[in-house]
């Protein structure tokens, strides 16, 4: 009867656990694809899901008991986080380098924004408003990724209107949704960033397609990003976080061969599968000419990509492409482009007190195409709309702008944000302008490295499609390159040459005047006849000493 109750007790547990385990899943996946200058791009998806779970209602933030965080592969600390400050979505990427549309396409995750981004949807309704929970997720956030996220205050956060839609659902609770988004072009990612990263996966980095992430080849690549997105679905709240980076063979291995492997690129091969994953799966973007050889043999081809199942397969994985011929650089620029418009994007002019922001777009389509622009500045940085000037193909058209929406910004408070509707003719090139302003900051307010400049956020364009209900549809966000301006800077140099010339003269007079008052200057008089016997007798001791000794006369 005891062992009969022990085995059904153990039957009930063993239940539970695997329901438990049904109510989260993880996936992992690999996508590399060959680039047409040579260089190879990889990016890493890891999904958690968590099952038939909405993110928390804020009104229940005055409540202390929230006993929703029991997770087996969900992350915990990141969990927390959510809960603590009710947060419906979440976005946060760390990016180094400059990702070339033209010539890579667009990437798998969409945010490629130089510098540290993050944006978060919340609802109203609690005992702390929404910018204070704001800034308690950036400080958690900044001390889970050992990042400098808490400098993104109120001088950098923004709400755009339109070019920041929710990627997931919005729970009806009756309150409203807000949209907080910051950017600090100047925070990097590093390895401090990517370890905190790792530990947020349920392998970690010791199984399944994390061990390739090593940090030595991800951070030696040519452009290279993590990021975090947090949504809500019908499904459950997931979390997905990615690695993505452009890595160039032909630099790593000093040869003329656009070959790539596991190996190459990572220094590191797939040995075992993560076991909690519920698939792991490689696909390789196979080149559309010329003659190649993929290995292993892939397990099925689909739509020109070969994919590799690692989850049922139990041996150490080294996938690579390997071409007989050597590769060629081209000697001209790639045609066609891979997206359907180009930007370049300037600040012009010579003075620190004013400037000129240029930006021409090029539609590389025949159809005419309309973009969402946004543009944040920090408060340094002043428009004047009254200046702005459109141009398509050097003909005046300032009816290509319309649905202009410009935030003023407030000095040391709030940065200017500027958005509106452009429209590109097919196969035309737009120019926009507008006169700015740069201010004049205080001595104490200049960053450590002044001379260097100020950098400012990328700008943001956005495929729109209207629809006649009025509704509209945003595509794949393209970020243009961060700038650097130049502000009038004073000379640091002057107050360290102003100290050392005043301490100079304060410590030749507080010498000269100390000596003066602390020595003691005494008149010493001879007598005249002390000062002739001294003499006298000086001379009869010199004779003595001058006279020879009588031995030595005898000796001689």
């Amino acid at each position: 009867m005891l062992r009969t109750s022990l085995f059904l007790i153990l039957l009930l547990l063993s239940s539970v656990f695997c329901l438990e385990d049904i109510k989260e899943e993880f996936k992992e996946s690999l996508s590399i694809k060959s680039l047409r200058d040579g260089r190879v791009a990889s990016s890493f998806s890891f999904k958690t899901l968590l099952r038939d779970a909405i993110p928390r209602d804020p009104q229940t933030l005055a409540f202390d008991d929230d006993d929703s965080q029991h997770y087996t592969l969900f992350p915990l600390t990141l969990g927390q986080i959510l809960r603590q400050y009710a947060i419906t979505e979440l976005h946060l990427t760390l990016n180094a380098g400059k990702w070339d549309y033209d010539s890579w396409g667009y990437p798998d995750e969409t945010g490629v924004g130089v510098g540290a981004e993050l944006r978060a949807w919340m609802a109203g309704g609690s005992i702390s408003s929404i910018d204070d929970r704001w800034q308690g997720v950036r400080n958690a956030l900044a001390g889970l990724f050992c990042a400098s996220l808490g400098s993104l205050n109120e001088q950098r956060t923004t709400s755009p209107r339109l070019s920041f839609p929710p990627e997931g659902a919005l729970p009806d609770w009756g309150l409203p949704h807000e949209l907080r988004h910051a950017s600090h072009a100047s925070e990097h990612v590093c390895t401090e960033n990517l370890t905190p990263f790792l530990k947020l996966l349920p392998c970690k980095s010791l199984s399944g397609l994390a061990m390739l992430l090593n940090p030595h080849r991800i951070f030696d690549a040519d452009w290279h990003g993590i990021g975090l997105h947090v949504l809500w679905r019908p499904e459950g709240v997931e979390v997905r976080l990615n690695v993505q980076l452009v890595s160039d063979p032909l630099r790593i291995s000093g040869q003329k061969k656009q070959d790539w492997s596991f190996h190459s690129l990572f220094d590191r091969r797939v040995e075992k599968a993560c076991p909690v994953a519920k698939f792991s799966r490689v696909s390789v973007d196979l080149p559309s000419s010329g003659l190649y050889r993929v290995y292993p043999e892939p397990m099925e081809v689909i739509e020109g990509k070969a994919y590799y199942d690692l989850k049922n397969n139990h041996e150490v994985w080294d996938i690579g492409t390997m071409w007989p011929a050597d590769f060629e650089y081209p000697l001209s620029k790639l045609n066609p482009t891979l997206v359907p418009f180009s930007v370049r994007r300037n600040l012009l002019g010579s003075t620190q007190d004013r400037g000129q922001l240029s930006i021409v777009v090029t539609n590389n389509q025949q159809d005419t195409l309309q973009l969402l622009y946004l543009e944040t500045m920090p408060w340094i940085i002043q428009f004047y709309l009254h200046t702005i000037r459109v141009h398509s193909d050097d003909v005046p058209r300032d009816d290509l702008i319309s649905n202009m929406s410009y935030v003023l910004p407030v000095p040391h408070a709030r940065p200017a944000t500027f958005e509106s509707v452009l429209t590109l003719p097919g196969r035309s090139s737009l120019t926009f302008t507008m006169d700015v302003a740069k201010a004049f900051l205080r001595y104490t307010e200049h960053p450590p490295d002044a001379q260097r400049g100020w950098d400012l956020l990328p700008a943001i364009f956005t495929p729109l499609t209207e629809f006649p209900n009025g509704s509209i549809n945003l595509g794949r966000r393209v970020y243009t390159p961060s700038l650097l301006v130049d502000l009038a800077t004073p000379d640091f140099s002057m107050p360290y040459n102003v100290i050392i010339f005043t301490c100079s003269v304060v410590a030749f007079i507080f010498g000269s005047v100390f000596n003066a008052l602390t020595r003691k200057f005494i008149i010493v008089r001879l007598e005249p006849q002390k000062q002739t016997e001294n003499s006298v007798g000086k001379n009869i001791d010199a004779n003595k000493s001058n006279k020879p000794d009588a031995s030595e006369s005898e000796a001689h």
